[in-house]
Order: structure tokens, then sequence, then C-alpha cells
């Protein structure tokens, strides 16, 4: 069976080095650009995808420059604390919980690609830009940088090509650019002392605005962290003020955020010391009725972008890829492969999108802002005994993320099938 990946990111190469676990060896993955430069920030993993990368054999290599998650902790602007819980091995989890830089990730998965499969698995400056999913075959057509152009024939194809996916385009070809809900974010990552436990994630917020931090990376000789920050408002004119324009982005931040009051952060030297801001608009994508069209699917941000809350973003991808892996290894139908993978997720993800359009866990923020805008001395005095408790549990609960569900759940891995390869060259130069 030969399988054609379009998009050489998370959920690409995760999916790319979960097929090989499965038994696949035919595996190609294109990207769009000449060379990938996935970005610095941070991101978090959840232990229900560090399992899966456990299994894989990666989590020794991921530990080496990330840090295990002890807590989140959700405060008010002033600091104040609306919500505390233990995450990942401090919560019972098998597995831990990670904070680690998207960039560091990818490097991880994409060594792992070229040790499992080769570098000529990995296609670059190939653009994706069209499908042919005929009665004669699965036929992907992609652009080199010098205008020429190849078909490749595939047995699957698999979009994981982020938030403007060209194969989602290319099923649904009117849906047009991701929607925005009028929040710009600004990100940085910054060498700065710990805070709380050290391996904390902060969140502060009111019912418009929020700020996140937490350490992705650690020096153990001067015990600072490297900190990944996230500060997120309503914009009127995204477009205004060009990311190169760092002192100006500094005094927009302290204009929202100077009266903030993060514990045990220094937010005005945090903002001074970060050498460069990255700013976009906050968008998402609309849950889609179906993923799969014949023997080509999506995956990943293709197949269900969502707001940034929670830590479902790269978490999501890496199931959604060793899903696939094994029905495709458990399936004798690529077809009924695609369709049971579809089945599987396709609606847990749509309800976790819609639950991140109301940001998911931190809406208790925006409750305790509406409910108190005023501040509160006792938050039993803002929320119900078990009412923020339950907020936590039924979105663990939606993404599949909960305790229970992780730790005693059966495994994805399925033994190689250990069939030869056999590679169709019927690609043609057009």
């Amino acid at each position: 069976m030969r399988i054609t990946i379009v998009g050489a990111g998370i959920g690409g190469l995760a999916t790319a080095t979960s097929l090989h676990a499965a038994g696949f060896e035919d595996v190609t993955v294109f990207e769009a650009a000449a060379r990938p430069r996935p970005p610095g920030f941070g991101l978090n993993v959840l232990p229900n995808a560090v399992r899966e990368l456990a299994e894989l054999g990666l989590l020794d290599a991921l530990r080496h420059h990330a840090v295990q998650t002890r807590e989140l902790v959700l405060c008010t602007p002033a600091g104040r604390l609306v919500w505390r819980e233990d995450r990942g091995l401090s919560a019972g989890y098998r597995w831990p919980q990670l904070s680690v830089s998207h960039a560091r990730l990818h490097a991880v998965l994409e060594a792992e690609v070229r040790h499992r499969l080769g570098d000529r698995a990995l296609v670059t400056g190939a653009r994706f830009t069209g499908l042919d999913d005929g009665p004669g075959g699965t036929r992907a057509v992609f652009a080199d940088e010098g205008g020429g152009t190849r078909g490749v024939e595939t047995d699957v194809l698999v979009g994981a090509d982020g938030i403007h996916s060209a194969v989602r385009a290319s099923f649904y070809p009117d849906e047009g650019p991701p929607p925005g809900n009028g929040v710009t974010m600004h990100r940085g990552t910054v060498w700065a002392p710990g805070f709380l436990t050290g391996a904390s994630m902060t969140v502060l917020g009111d019912d418009r605005r929020r700020l996140v931090l937490y350490p992705i990376d650690r020096d153990e000789t001067t015990g600072r962290c490297l900190v990944n920050w996230v500060a997120a408002f309503p914009d009127a004119s995204p477009g205004g003020r060009s990311a190169a324009d760092v002192d100006g982005l500094r005094r927009r931040l302290l204009g929202e955020f100077g009266d903030w009051s993060p514990p045990e952060v220094d937010l005005a030297r945090l903002f001074a010391d970060t050498e460069r801001i990255h700013r976009y608009p906050m968008t998402d994508r609309d849950p889609l009725p179906r993923w799969t069209f014949g023997r080509a699917t999506l995956l990943g941000d293709a197949a269900h972008a969502m707001y940034p809350a929670g830590s479902n973003g790269a978490t999501q991808a890496v199931v959604d890829a060793r899903v696939l892996a094994r029905h495709l290894a458990t399936c004798s139908d690529p077809g009924d492969a695609l369709r049971a993978y579809e089945a599987d997720r396709l609606p847990q993800m749509t309800e976790l999108q819609r639950s991140n359009r109301s940001m998911g866990p931190e809406k208790v923020l925006t409750l305790a802002h509406q409910r108190a805008p005023g501040g509160f001395e006792r938050i039993e005095d803002v929320f119900g005994a078990e009412e923020l408790a339950e907020i936590s549990r039924g979105y663990a609960a939606t993404g599949k993320f909960d305790q229970d569900w992780v730790n005693s759940r059966p495994t994805l891995s399925v033994g190689p099938r250990r069939r030869p390869a056999v590679r169709r060259e019927k690609e043609s130069a057009e």
C-alpha cells in the first residue's frame, strides 16, 4: 500500500511515524515549503498524546528539552486564584503533560521519520495542487518551485497541511479563509526566573483578554526557565503594526496588561526582555460534515482547527495519526479504514471545536469576571461547590484526555505486518 501525506507539520510527521510503526513502509510526506521553519514558541502536549509518543519510542528524546507540567492555575487579572488543578504525573496520569517548543517536537518527529523511512520519504518544495480520486485510483498533483508539476499515484492520501489546507480546499472549494473572532494574539519566548512550582501553566483573564505563561525548557544550572507567553485581546486594526515593530508591540501590550499581576512574574520585565514578538489573529475552522472522500482524508488542523484553548492542537493531531494508522492496519480495504477513522474522530473533534469557541476550561475566567466584575474575596461566593471541577472534568471528557480513560484504554499500537513494500513508480512529469 502506498500512502501519501500532504504536510510535514506535527500531524503529518506523526502520521508517517505511526504508519511505519504499524507496518507500512511505502509512505511519503510532501511539504510545500522548501525549508520548513517551525515556530519556536511553545505548545502543550496532553497525557493522551504523550502516551502515543511514548509508545512510538519518542518520550525520552522529548523530555530532554521540555518541562513536565505539574499544575494549571487560573487567575483573575489581579492574580487572585479562580481554579487550580494538578496536571500530568501529579494528577495521577501514567504519562506526563509536556510543555515543549514547537520546533523541538517537530525536530524529534522529523528525525524519527528519516530514521524509519529514509530521507527520500520527506519531499520539500512540493505544493499540493489537485487530486483525482476516480475509479482508476487516486492521483495527487504537486507543483515545485520552478513551476513544474508531477502526478503521484497513491492508495491513500492524507491531508495534514494545516489550517490553510489545500487538500481541504479541494474538497470544499467554496469554504474560503479561516474565520477570526476579532482577537489578536501576541506570542514570545524569553529566559526568565521560574515561577510557582517551576512547572506551572498560568492563565489570567477577564471577559475579553487572556494572558498565558508556562516554561518550555529549564537551565538546571541557573534555575532559569524558557518561558512561553501568549497575550490575546480584541484588536480593531490587526494589520496596523508589524511584528518587526517590537517597541510598539511592547507599548501596546503594557497598555492592555501593564496592571495585571501574574503570580511571581514581573510582566513588564518579561515583555521588555522578549526580543521577538509574533503577532497574528485568532482563527479556527467551522466543523465539517465529513473528512473522507474516497481514499483521501483530512487530519489535524486540516480537519478540525480550533481556538488555542485547552492545549488540544498538537495533542489531537498526534491522536488522529495513531487512530488512522490503526484503522489502516486492521481494515482490509483502505476506503473502509478511512471511514472508520472518521467515524471515530469527527464527532469528538466537532464537539471539541465548539467547546473551544467558548475557550474550553478557560471560560471560568470569563464567568468569574461577569459574576464579580469588581473582584471577590472568596471564590466560593462566585461559583458553586462543584461547578469549577465539573467544567474541568467535562472538558477533559470531551477531548478524551480524562485520567481514567487515558490510563486504562487499550493501546492503539498494532504489530507490524511485515509485508513487503510495493512501490508503484507511476509518477509522471507534466
